[in-house]
């Protein structure tokens, strides 16, 4: 094409372009462009044909035109042609307004990828580098069906440009980010990895390893081998993808590294702002892997140093990189005293940052680097800064303080004091998981309740007192106000005046825990009866709006005026009728430090009711039938608990024969003729094995569901001896007829593990209605597969039949036992025979937290051994399991990586078989 057309063309559209923009109003501009679109699409539409030119100047301008804003739904078909151009302004418009217009799923897409299939083979580089372009900015599954297998043969192929590999690489990396299944890397993996010391395939290569790391295991000794050239002559850290096996490798790498942070101790070669963030760049990115390595103490140490100079530097992004970098560093063993040296610094940045984002980096430092040893210094600043804090962290900053209250406090009056200064000073963001911890500690420590009671006795004294302060105050008042009411400023009379002088202020939830306080009041202190029931009295009580609240007054009041004092002291006494705080929730566990602190059972306590006669199956009314078990798992026990021996003796005597035969005369099925054998019943459900793994840390939850049956299960393990509840739910309106569920026992099962149902369930089971029945359990020997448990049944006139596996595994025999470290290390020892030993590497399949994984451990059965292992981050346990025949001592170790989220789970036992089996069951559950 001439020059001057040239020229014209790029004239035409400036000036078309110009037009646009001089237009005064928005109609005007629709109307400049109405006019251009109708002339364009008369250009297309002629009889004429239009040469290439015309046609990339119209396409250009309908390109233009679509970026201001407007539609266009014409002009594809011309951009197609232009790709079959040989001339590059034509073909790379028409790429272009591919990349740009072109829908994915367009009918087009098939033209368009046979004229990248002819760039791609013309080996222009040019041409095969706008249709890679084209490629990687359409992305669709299509275009990566078509092409996935060129594009790696362009990339390693030995007369391939640089600027062809790159864009090669680029479009393989967006092809492989958008659909990993299409790049078949199998053939191509030696040959890309060779393509590391191309600095264009960084990208690629980072993001192939990270998928598939064991597939480019090759490539550590390669990038360790470029890191090493590149330190030599300049600061540059090439991304290592994983950690090198080989010795001399590894000691290269940290040569490297090492190399690195000397280098960034030296002086800067020049005063260019862009030097100093290069360097900056690259040694953050050195500490980064230095802590994801986590095996050189020497380097970890120098990094913290080298973080510690930033922390005062005058450039904001540098300090919160260091804080956050630091934050990782304090949870390694071999850097957490060099981290502690920068307390100092870290608590002078909460206080004077001017970003808030800082501030929170250094909170959450001083949250990591806490420990025994600093505890208060660190709880008492962030108390501090507590009260000028801003408000989106303050919530957040609550958290931390409570968390390391409780799991660094020696002295439990510290730890009282520090969560009503909490309350005092952030009561909106103190949740009810925080200060019902407070409550519970305070419950189950006697050498900590008469300092609690009086501490919060001169808390509710300020006349300004939050809401939440006034609960915990009720209920410590309620429950140990009799230690404080010798002293004359604090007696009855006045601790009930204080208390009722909060309750107008209050919410009804607070109301109604004082109306419990006030009744507790009249046990402890008799002389308050008057008053409290002239209170009770008061028509505000009495015909209070609220039936909760009202409910509480009538009952209170005829509670006081009609029971004796020996009643009131039973009533409060007993769990299940005492005001006491709900259970700690699970979530809060999961996610803090805080575990709820174990506690004897009463002699007539049985949270499952397991001594009481199971109550006879009542159906319910038939609506809500998704939510059958909603009352099986309640914390409240399930039937009225009443005095006798311990729970253990009577959980175990319950289960012992009435007679001194065979322990089958207790398991035995009534009528055992009808029961189907196992060779009568047909395979478990394919989910069987899930629906099993869901039970082995946990002994209650819904076995199985459907859209017509729902099968609960709640039981309790003592020794070699358990009991297990089941309850079958009817989720449709229609009975279900012939309905029997069956135990039954594969294989020389029975000689393992007894177990049978108590009684049978009714024949019918109404729609809507739930039935339970009972299973008793005695574990005779070790054994690997659990019973099979059978339900047959008749809907609608079709029969209806599963099978499942009953949640009885080996480990719900666990007796936990606690041990020194000499005695287990010693113990481990002599389980050092091959057969003895199980391990297993595995990658983690849920989120990886020290708390669940503690929680998880504990639910195994295991007794959980602090301060045995050199690491703090390992689990270290031990137990035994109970059998009728022998007892099988066990011993296990679990090694979580965070970086890498992996575990190495490690299981000795006296006995092979149940070594692997454990191993494999803990294993699944993380």
């Amino acid at each position: 094409m001439p020059a001057p057309a040239s020229g014209g063309g790029v004239a035409s559209l400036s000036l078309h372009a110009h037009h646009s923009d001089s237009c005064k109003s928005k109609e005007a501009e629709i109307k400049r462009i109405n006019k251009e679109l109708a002339n364009i699409r008369s250009k297309f539409k002629g009889d004429k044909a239009l040469d290439g030119y015309s046609k990339k100047k119209y396409v250009c301008k309908l390109l233009f035109i679509f970026l201001l804003g407007h539609d266009i739904d014409f002009g594809h078909m011309e951009a197609v042609n232009l790709l079959s151009s040989n001339k590059y302004t034509e073909k790379q418009i028409g790429y272009l307004f591919i990349s740009v217009l072109v829908n994915s799923n367009s009918e087009l897409i098939r033209l368009i990828n046979n004229a990248i299939k002819n760039d791609l083979a013309s080996r222009n580089p040019t041409f095969m580098c706008l249709a890679l372009h084209c490629i990687a900015n359409v992305g669709s599954r299509e275009m990566g069906e078509a092409f996935a297998a060129d594009i790696p043969r362009i990339l390693v192929a030995g007369d391939s440009m640089d600027s062809v590999k790159q864009s090669a690489a680029l479009c393989l990396l967006r092809l492989y980010k958008a659909s990993p299944d299409l790049v078949p890397m199998g053939e191509w993996t030696a040959r890309v990895v060779h393509l590391l010391n191309d600095q264009h395939m960084v990208s690629l290569i980072t993001c192939l390893c990270k998928k598939n790391p064991d597939d480019f295991k090759t490539c550590v000794s390669l990038a360790v081998s470029r890191l090493s050239r590149i330190v030599s002559s300049t600061s540059f850290v090439w991304c290592v993808p994983c950690f090198p096996e080989d010795a001399a490798v590894k000691g290269r790498l940290v040569e490297c590294l090492e190399t690195v942070l000397n280098k960034a101790q030296e002086p800067p070669k020049s005063k260019k702002v862009q030097h100093s963030n290069a360097k900056n760049a690259i040694l953050f990115e050195t500490i980064s892997l230095i802590i994801h390595y986590d095996s050189e103490p020497n380097l970890l140490v120098r990094a913290c140093n080298q973080l510690g100079q930033f922390l005062q530097h005058r450039e904001t992004n540098l300090r919160y990189l260091a804080l956050e970098s630091m934050c990782t560093l304090a949870s390694s063993e071999f850097s957490h005293e060099a981290v502690k040296t920068h307390i100092d610094t870290v608590i002078n940045a909460l206080k004077t940052e001017r970003d808030v984002s800082v501030r929170q980096r250094a909170a959450d430092l001083l949250y990591a680097m806490c420990d025994r040893s600093n505890a208060k210094q660190i709880v008492s600043e962030m108390l501090r800064y507590l009260e000028t804090a801003d408000y989106a962290i303050r919530e957040e900053i609550v958290l931390k303080v409570a968390i390391l209250a409780e799991k660094y406090a020696v002295d439990y009056s510290w730890y009282v004091d520090t969560i009503l200064n909490l309350i005092r000073i952030a009561g909106d963001y103190v949740s009810e998981e925080v200060w019902y911890r407070v409550l519970q500690i305070v419950t189950n420590r006697d050498d900590v309740q008469g300092y609690a009671a009086k501490t919060v006795f001169e808390a509710l004294q300020a006349p300004a007192c939050h809401e939440n302060m006034v609960k915990v105050g009720g209920y410590i008042l309620g429950e140990f106000g009799n230690l404080i009411a010798g002293d004359p400023r604090s007696s009855p009379p006045v601790q009930f005046s204080l208390l009722h002088s909060k309750f107008h202020l209050c919410s009804v939830a607070t109301r109604a825990l004082l109306l419990s306080t006030y009744i507790k009041f009249i046990n402890l202190f008799p002389e308050t009866k008057a008053t409290i029931q002239g209170v009770l009295r008061a028509g505000s009580q009495l015909r209070n709006a609220d039936v909760e609240l009202q409910q509480r007054a009538v009952e209170y009041l005829t509670l006081s005026s009609v029971a004796s004092t020996d009643v009131l002291c039973w009533r409060r006494c007993h769990p299940s009728l005492s005001a006491s705080p709900p259970s700690w929730p699970t979530a809060m566990t999961s996610m803090g430090v805080w575990s709820p602190r174990p506690s004897t059972p009463s002699p007539s306590a049985d949270l499952l009711g397991l001594r009481a006669a199971p109550p006879p199956a009542a159906p319910p009314a038939p609506a809500g039938a998704g939510n059958l078990l909603v009352d099986v798992f309640s914390d409240g026990p399930t039937a009225q608990p009443s005095l006798g021996p311990t729970p253990e003796q009577a959980f175990l005597s319950e289960l012992e024969p009435p007679a001194p035969e065979s322990p089958l005369a207790l398991l035995a099925d009534p009528a055992p003729a009808a029961d189907p054998g196992p060779e009568d019943i047909g395979p478990p459900i394919p989910e069987a094995d899930e629906l099993l793994n869901k039970f082995v840390c946990k002994n209650n939850g819904v076995l199985f569901e459907n859209q017509l049956l729902q099968i609960g299960v709640k039981s309790e393990f003592r020794q070699n001896l358990g009991r297990m509840y089941l309850f079958y739910g009817n989720k449709t309106s229609v009975q279900f007829q012939n309905f029997s569920p069956t135990v039954v026992h594969p294989g020389d099962l029975q000689t393992h593990i007894l177990s049978g149902l108590t009684k049978r369930v009714a024949a019918q089971v109404d729609g809507g209605a739930q039935v339970q029945q009972v299973l008793n359990i005695e574990c005779l020997r070790d054994f690997l597969t659990p019973p099979l448990l059978s339900v047959r049944f008749r809907y609608g006139g079709t029969p209806q039949s599963l099978t499942l596996k009953l949640p009885v595994t080996i480990n719900k025999f666990f007796q936990p036992t606690e041990m020194a470290a000499q005695d287990f290390f010693q113990r481990w020892k002599q389980l050092s025979l091959p057969l003895q030993e199980a391990q297993k590497i595995f990658k983690a399949n849920h989120p990886m937290d020290a708390e669940v994984t503690k929680a998880k451990l504990l639910g195994f059965g295991s007794a959980l051994l602090d301060n045995v292992d050199p690491n703090p981050e390992n689990f270290v346990g031990a137990g035994i399991i109970q059998t009728k025949a022998l007892q099988v001592g066990c011993l296990l170790r679990l090694e979580p990586n965070a970086q890498a989220q992996m575990y190495r789970l490690t299981l000795r036992t006296s006995k092979e078989p149940v070594s692997r089996h454990l191993c494999e069951l803990l294993a699944q559950q993380f």
